[in-house]
C-alpha cells in the first residue's frame, strides 16, 4: 500500500514538475496537456486520471510552487523583524537561480488579472496571504524593538512585495542589465535602516 502511495505521489510530482514547465514556456492558455502528458510518459488520458482538467491542473502547479516557497523559507509565527526581511531576501536570490519558475508566477500572474482566469482567485488568495504575513512579521519586529513603534506594517508588506514583482519583471526581460537580488537586498538594507528604532 506505501509503495503505491509512494509511486503514486513521485508520478504526482513529475507531471506537476512538467506542467510547471510547460506554464512557464506557454502561458496557461497556450499550454497543452499533451505535451505535459508527453514530457511524463503518459497518455493525455493518464494525465487527466490524476488531474481531471487543464484549471485543476494550473490551481495544483501554483499551490505546488507556493508549498516549495513556504518550505524553503519561513515566514511563520516566530520569525519577525529584520530576520523576515532578510528571508524575503532569501527568496529573490533563491528565485534569481530558477527563471522558469519566475517565469511561470510572472506569466500566470499576467494572465490573472481577468476575473475568469482559474488562476484568478489562487492570485488574489495568495497576495491577501503575503501580504498578512509580511505585515505580521513586521509587527512582530515592532513589539520586540528591533523596528521602530507605530511603523505602517501594511504599507510597508505592499511595498515590499510591489519591488519583489517589478524586480521580477525587469530581470526576465533584460537580466543582463537588471541584478534582481541585489537591488532588492539594497532596497531591504535601506528599508532597515529606516525602520530601526530611533537611538535613545
Amino acid at each position: 500500500m506505501r509503495r503505491g502511495y509512494a509511486t503514486g505521489q513521485a508520478r504526482r510530482e513529475r507531471i506537476l514538475a512538467a506542467a510547471l514547465l510547460e506554464f512557464a514556456e506557454n502561458g496557461y492558455r497556450g499550454a497543452s496537456l499533451a505535451r505535459i502528458a508527453e514530457r511524463v510518459e503518459l497518455s493525455q488520458a493518464g494525465l487527466l486520471h490524476h488531474f481531471t482538467s487543464k484549471e485543476r491542473l494550473l490551481v495544483a502547479v501554483l499551490d505546488y510552487r507556493d508549498e516549495q516557497d513556504m518550505r524553503r523559507f519561513d515566514l511563520g509565527e516566530t520569525t519577525g523583524g529584520v530576520a523576515a526581511l532578510r528571508a524575503l531576501v532569501d527568496v529573490v536570490e533563491h528565485n534569481a537561480r530558477v527563471p522558469g519558475l519566475v517565469q511561470l508566477f510572472s506569466v500566470i500572474s499576467g494572465e490573472a488579472v481577468t476575473p475568469g482566469h482559474p488562476g484568478h482567485e489562487w492570485a488574489r488568495r495568495r497576495y491577501r496571504r503575503l501580504r498578512a504575513q509580511v505585515a505580521a512579521a513586521l509587527r512582530r519586529g515592532a513589539e520586540r524593538g528591533e523596528l521602530r513603534a507605530g511603523l505602517d506594517a501594511e504599507a510597508h508588506a505592499d511595498r515590499l512585495i510591489a519591488m519583489m514583482d517589478g524586480l521580477q519583471t525587469q530581470w526576465l526581460i533584460d537580466p543582463e542589465r537588471v541584478d534582481m537580488a541585489a537591488v532588492f537586498r539594497g532596497y531591504v538594507d535601506d528599508l532597515v535602516a529606516l525602520l530601526r528604532p530611533p537611538a535613545s
